[in-house]
């Protein structure tokens, strides 16, 4: 029996989704009910339910969005850093396994695990969907990208 869950619903053109980026194995598109507002969901392209069931060789693709997505969001949203969870079941509301990449500042209101959703208003989640699909193009391939993004150590200066 195929499965129908939101998320192979989004794969199969059933349901629109704010699509920010996809390949052949990945799909990251926007939460419809954000913490905070450019909250991004990655997911495999193959239904897979959980991270436990996840298989090897969809490891490294789904990180590796994870990572592109989480780069992209400081010069997109002006973040000052993400926020990356994946529930396991409980808590799981979707399932089909998905990793959360949440943009956050300081001060913005994020306590522990008590995550208040909030809505978009008409036309924002295209808004946020494009200007994060506009910044992954400048968003590192690989980690020795990574590093030249960092911000400099206050220590060392550099």
């Amino acid at each position: 029996m195929p499965v129908s869950d939101v998320i192979c619903q989004i794969l199969s053109g059933e349901i629109d989704a704010a699509i920010v980026m996809r390949n052949e194995q990945v799909i990251a598109f926007l939460d419809h009910r954000p913490v905070f507002k450019g909250h991004v969901l990655v997911a495999p392209t193959r239904h897979v339910d959980t991270l436990l069931s996840l298989p090897s060789d969809l490891m490294v693709p789904l990180l590796a969005m994870t990572q592109r997505i989480a780069v992209a969001i400081r010069p997109a949203l002006g973040a000052q850093g993400t926020f990356v969870a994946i529930n396991n079941v409980v808590s799981q509301s979707i399932p089909h396994l998905h990793v959360h990449v949440v943009p956050r500042t300081k001060g913005d209101g994020l306590r522990g695990f008590f995550w208040p959703r909030t809505r978009y208003g008409a036309g924002e989640i295209e808004e946020y969907a494009r200007l994060l699909s506009e910044a992954l193009p400048r968003a590192p391939q690989d980690h020795a990208d990574l590093t030249e993004l960092a911000p400099p150590d206050p220590d060392t200066g550099s």
